[in-house]
């Protein structure tokens, strides 16, 4: 079937991105689980965080689904770099590049102070480069995590799509969360497409991208 736009489908990213052709998609930003058995000083968990099961079959799919030389983006736990590293190879991307994300504030600390994020650039054969680079030091905002454990915030995601992708692409996001992405695709003008597979979340990314001022 051919891909809806501006839409949010709500289950398992895997099943339902095999309902699409492949080269559906123009560009892919996301935030999958980190391995890393989640939990936040609420109690909240992030659903398939404790195993890897998935990890391979998802990426081959977002692979699958890309147009040849699409760029993706994806976040990843910086101690599961090997995990995410081998299931971006073997579904076929390219590493392009890496961005991080400095904070203004300590989100964790153990032996450091956990004061970024951070994500790989992919590309699926040969793509074009933008004509104005984005810095792969980028700011960011804290949202609060109020309507999602690790909610991101939009500004950098605005800039990588702003960047990355031409008015009217198609944006994926497979793992949808509350919805930032999205909402971030919208404001850049771009149509998007998100996969979510806890209910409450789904809800939630929802009426986040299709608010009139989300």
């Amino acid at each position: 079937m051919r891909p809806a736009r501006n839409t949010i489908l709500y289950g398992d990213c895997i099943s339902l991105m095999q309902r699409l052709p492949g080269g559906a998609v123009d560009f892919i930003l996301t935030d999958p689980p980190y391995l890393v058995r989640y939990r936040d000083r609420q109690g909240r968990t992030i659903a398939n965080d404790v195993n890897g099961d998935w990890l391979k079959p998802a990426f081959a799919e977002m692979y699958r689904v890309l147009k040849p030389g699409g760029l993706a983006v994806s976040f990843y736990g910086w101690n599961k770099v090997d995990a995410f590293m081998d299931a971006w190879r073997c579904a076929g991307f390219r590493v392009v590049g890496h961005l991080v994300f400095q904070k203004g504030y300590a989100s964790s600390q153990r032996f450091l102070r956990h004061t970024h994020e951070q994500a790989y650039l992919l590309a699926k054969g040969s793509a074009v480069e933008p004509h104005q680079p984005l810095s792969d030091v980028l700011p960011w905002d804290s949202t609060g995590n109020r309507l999602h454990p690790t909610q991101k915030p939009l500004r950098p995601l605005e800039d990588i799509i702003c960047s990355l992708t031409r008015p009217g692409d198609l944006v994926l996001d497979p793992f949808c969360g509350s919805g930032s992405t999205l909402v971030a695709a919208r404001r850049c003008g771009r149509d998007f497409l998100g996969i979510e597979l806890e209910r409450r979340h789904y809800m939630t990314a929802s009426l986040r991208a299709h608010a009139a001022f989300p």
